[in-house]
């Protein structure tokens, strides 16, 4: 039987969208309040959906407390209260743009999971703004 399990976590963390290259006035013109060289922050709501077939023997697609404990260790502890542009490593050399932190949690996830689950995430930045990949 082939079912989703969903899982809902949340992580607050601070970002800045700048682009060295482009003067200031286009990083404005660009990313608005979202550019402030003091950083601002989101109250990041995360769905994982995984995908898969439900074992036999146990009942389950996968066991929800690992799949708790896998989301508190690779993101939570990763991303929850940091600078994503200055704390973190993923974005070193990537904008943090939502888009960007919903790939970056997918493949953590996703390569931890391996190939036996199919791995969809949803990062909802506000309540009303939200991404998710794969599209």
């Amino acid at each position: 039987m082939r079912i989703a399990v969903f899982r809902k976590a949340h992580f607050n963390a601070a970002h800045r969208m700048h682009v060295a290259e482009w003067t200031d006035e286009k990083n404005i013109e660009v990313f608005g309040l979202c550019n402030s060289p003091n950083y601002h922050g989101h109250n990041y709501e995360m769905e994982l959906k995984v995908v898969g077939e439900v074992d036999p023997v146990t009942g389950y697609l996968i066991d929800l407390k690992y799949l708790k404990d896998l989301i508190k260790v690779e993101i939570e502890d990763r991303f929850d209260h940091k600078n994503l542009n200055l704390d973190t490593e993923e974005f070193k050399n990537t904008p943090p743009s939502c888009e960007n932190i919903c790939y970056v949690i997918w493949k953590i996830i996703s390569e931890k999971l391996g190939s036996k689950y199919e791995v969809t995430v949803r990062l909802y930045e506000t309540p009303r703004n939200f991404v998710e990949y794969p599209a």
